[in-house]
C-alpha cells in the first residue's frame, strides 16, 4: 500500500494568479492530494487564514496532513467526496469560503503507484479505486456488467472508436477466466483493436482505463455534484479554480461557470506553458478554468 505520497502541482503559478489568496483567508481545496497547491496557498493565508482539505484516498489524506502540518496555518482534512463539501464544512463551523480549488482526475502518486491498478504500464490487481475502502473495483466491474453496460462505458467515458468490439472481447475473455489484472486487460484491449490502431500514437488500452477509472469513481457524477455546490459555498467576492484533464470534465466545468451568479476569470481554458509540461507530462492535457462569485 501507498506509505508516500508526493505531488507536483499542476499550473501553480497559474491557480495563485487567479485565486489571489490574502492573509486570513479560508481556502477548501477538495482535492488536497499531497497538498501540492495547498502548501503554497498556506503561505500566503498565513495563521490568520485556515486550510480544508478533502480526498477520497486516505493516503492523500495521510501525506496532505503531514505536509500541512509543517505550516503555521489552521487546518482540517476530511476523507470522502467532494460532492459532500457542504456536509464537511458544516462539520468545520464554515458556511462560506473565500478560496476553492479541485484538481480533477486520477493524481501522478496514484498512476506511479502500480498497486493501484490506474495504469497499463505495470501489471498489477486490477482495482482503480480512489477509495479502496469502498465500492466496485474494476475487476468486479468487467466480471458482472453486461456487454452493452461495457460498450456504453468505453465509448461514452473513454470515446473510443473501438468499443464495440472492445466489449465484446472482454465478455469472450471472462467466460475463460476472470480478468484480474492490468495486464490482462491491456492484453484484451490490444486483441480488440485492429492492427494499424495498435501502432497508432499512444497506447491503445488508455482510453479504456480511463473509461473503467471514471465508471468505478462515478467522477462525472461528483464532479456535477460538487459544480453545484460552488456557488453556495463561496462568499461574495470568493473564487474558484478548476483543472480538468480531459473534455468530458471541461465540458461540465465551462457549463456549470456560466451560472448567472459566478463571474468568469478565464473565458477560455489556461493551458500549461511548454516549460512546465517539459517538467511535468501530467500539464500537457490540464485546462484550467477560474471563476468569481459577484451575487
Amino acid at each position: 500500500m501507498m506509505t508516500t505520497l508526493t505531488h507536483t502541482p499542476v499550473m501553480l503559478d497559474e491557480v495563485l494568479s487567479l485565486l489571489e489568496p490574502a492573509p486570513g483567508m479560508t481556502y477548501v481545496d477538495v482535492t488536497i492530494g499531497g497538498a501540492g497547491h495547498a502548501v503554497e496557498i498556506a503561505g500566503r493565508i498565513g495563521p490568520t487564514g485556515r486550510v480544508i482539505g478533502i480526498d477520497r484516498d486516505p493516503w492523500a489524506i495521510e501525506a496532505a496532513a503531514r505536509r500541512l502540518a509543517e505550516t503555521n496555518v489552521p487546518f482540517s482534512l476530511h476523507h470522502g467526496r467532494f460532492s459532500e463539501l457542504e456536509r464537511f464544512l458544516a462539520a468545520d463551523g464554515v458556511s462560506e469560503v473565500d478560496l476553492l480549488h479541485a484538481d480533477l482526475g486520477v493524481s501522478s502518486a496514484q498512476l506511479d503507484d502500480g498497486t493501484r491498478g490506474f495504469s497499463y504500464a505495470v501489471d498489477a490487481e486490477l482495482d482503480m479505486r480512489m477509495d479502496p475502502t469502498e465500492g466496485e473495483s474494476a475487476a468486479l466491474l468487467l466480471a458482472r456488467a453486461p456487454e452493452r453496460e461495457l460498450e456504453d462505458i468505453i465509448a461514452n467515458y473513454g470515446e473510443e472508436r473501438y468499443a464495440r468490439r472492445i466489449a465484446k472481447e472482454i465478455v469472450r475473455a471472462r467466460r475463460t477466466s476472470p480478468i484480474a489484472t492490468t495486464g490482462d486487460l491491456s492484453a484484451i484491449i490490444r486483441n480488440a483493436i485492429p492492427g494499424p490502431a495498435r501502432r497508432g500514437p499512444g497506447h491503445p488500452a488508455r482510453r479504456t482505463f480511463q473509461a473503467l477509472r471514471i465508471a468505478v469513481n462515478q467522477e462525472l457524477q461528483e464532479l456535477e455534484g460538487l459544480l453545484s455546490t460552488v456557488p453556495n459555498v463561496l462568499r461574495l467576492g470568493g473564487r474558484a479554480t478548476v483543472l480538468a484533464f480531459h473534455s468530458l470534465e471541461d465540458r461540465r466545468v465551462k457549463q456549470a461557470f456560466q451560472a448567472p451568479t459566478l463571474h468568469r476569470l478565464t473565458s477560455k481554458p489556461l493551458r500549461a506553458t511548454e516549460e512546465e509540461v517539459g517538467r511535468n507530462r501530467r500539464a500537457r492535457s490540464a485546462k484550467l478554468r477560474a471563476v468569481e462569485r459577484v451575487q
